[in-house]
This record gives structure tokens, sequence and C-alpha cells, in this order.
């Protein structure tokens, strides 16, 4: 497989992983910092720094996958 589409598949994945982490805990953390807390930069770059620290991670994870289940070649 050419690694232009390893790379687009990569980075495929990390946008819907991200997007994904992104639904499934917007709302809890929204509601364990309060909207007034939630409304300032601070908070959203530490959620978003750890949102994309996670999706980075299981990216690479299911990336790997991948690769041993002989669905990727690299």
């Amino acid at each position: 497989m050419e690694i232009t589409w390893l790379v687009l598949i990569a980075i495929s994945l990390f946008l819907i992983i991200t997007f994904l982490y992104y639904l499934l805990t917007s709302g809890y953390a929204e509601k364990e910092y309060g909207k007034k807390m939630w409304k300032q930069w601070g908070t959203r770059t530490f959620y978003w720094t750890g949102a994309l620290f996670v999706s980075g991670g299981v990216t690479v994870l299911v990336i790997y996958l991948l690769k041993y289940g002989n669905v990727l070649t690299f």
C-alpha cells in the first residue's frame, strides 16, 4: 500500500476518533467544570489537549491492530 494512502487513512481515523471522543465527553466536561468555567479558554485548552492525546493514542492502536490483522501493510 502506498504511503499516501496510509497517511490518509491515519488522518481520517484520527479525525473520526477525535469527533467521537468530543461527542461522548463534551457534555460531561461542561457539566463537571460548570458553564462559567467552560467558557474560559484555559479550561477548553486543557480539555482539547487531553482529547488530542487520547485520540492520537487510539489512532496508533487501531493502525497497529489493522497491521497485525493484515488489513494494512507498511
